[in-house]
């Protein structure tokens, strides 16, 4: 489904019963809603759940330029406005997890909780540039140049080598990606900090981290114990996509989250 919310138009998908609380899954980088699938047929037997390609992404409108990461904060703010949806669960992956944070931040009314996976929320200079790299490889060779590197740093060596059906997909989806989607979101990702004011977080939060999602793990120990009441799953052997990498336990750890 496609609707106007803050100057474009959003592809956007809905599962489970009306009435029922609202969930909203957010995507990573180089991905689309279809992310989400596994966690979408099970997560509506109690939730309504809305899932929606980020700004740049699947089938939602992709303007040229950077973006900065308040603009995809409040995509989502105004989409949630544009569905009715006044309050919800919010989770992302990555990209998608600092949205959740920032929402949450900028939009505490919004928010019941929220899920912030396989993301520390800010960049580095470091990761700054190696954003900026990326931003150049795709702006010259599109996005066909950055699909093997970008899942060999997305899963474990021996996920890869047992080829699983879900890395083609993730392939599949990084390949579809518009270049200037990519670039927008890339710079988005290559600027911003949101964890640096996570202690203002007052709704509830779950982190969640592939176990071999490189330094991840550590960076969201950390966050995990600066937020007072907060609750931390480390899915064992799940790298960056960890949702598909671990598909139900992943899922559980978001149906024990907002049962509790």
């Amino acid at each position: 489904m496609r609707i106007e919310a803050n100057g474009i138009t959003f592809n956007y998908a809905i599962d489970g019963p009306e009435g029922a609380p609202w969930l909203v899954l957010s995507n990573s980088l180089a991905t689309t809603l279809a992310m989400w699938d596994e966690q979408a047929a099970a997560l509506t037997s109690k939730h309504r759940v809305l899932r929606y390609d980020q700004r740049g992404h699947g089938a939602t409108d992709a303007p040229a330029g950077r973006y900065a990461f308040d603009t995809l904060v409040a995509d989502a703010v105004r989409l949630m406005d544009a569905i009715g949806v006044g309050k919800a669960w919010f989770g992302g992956l990555s990209m998608g997890g600092a949205t959740a944070l920032g929402l949450a931040q900028q939009h505490p009314d919004r928010v019941n909780g929220i899920m912030i996976c396989d993301h520390a929320c800010k960049s580095t200079p470091a990761s700054s540039q190696q954003w900026e790299e990326r931003i150049a490889v795709a702006q010259k060779q599109g996005m066909e140049a950055l699909v093997e590197a970008t899942v060999a740093r997305w899963f474990p060596p021996e996920t890869l080598a047992k080829k699983p059906a879900y890395v083609d997909k993730v392939r599949a989806m990084i390949r579809a990606t518009p270049v200037d989607g990519f670039i927008g979101c890339a710079a988005a990702l290559a600027d911003h900090d949101y964890n640096s004011k996570l202690e203002t977080v007052t709704c509830p939060v779950l982190f969640m981290v592939g176990e071999k999602d490189g330094v991840t793990p550590a960076a969201m120990k950390d966050m995990h114990a600066r937020l007072k009441g907060s609750r931390y799953v480390e899915l064992a052997g799940a790298g960056h996509i960890s949702n598909m990498d671990r598909p139900a336990e992943f899922t559980r750890a978001i149906q024990d989250f907002v049962a509790g």
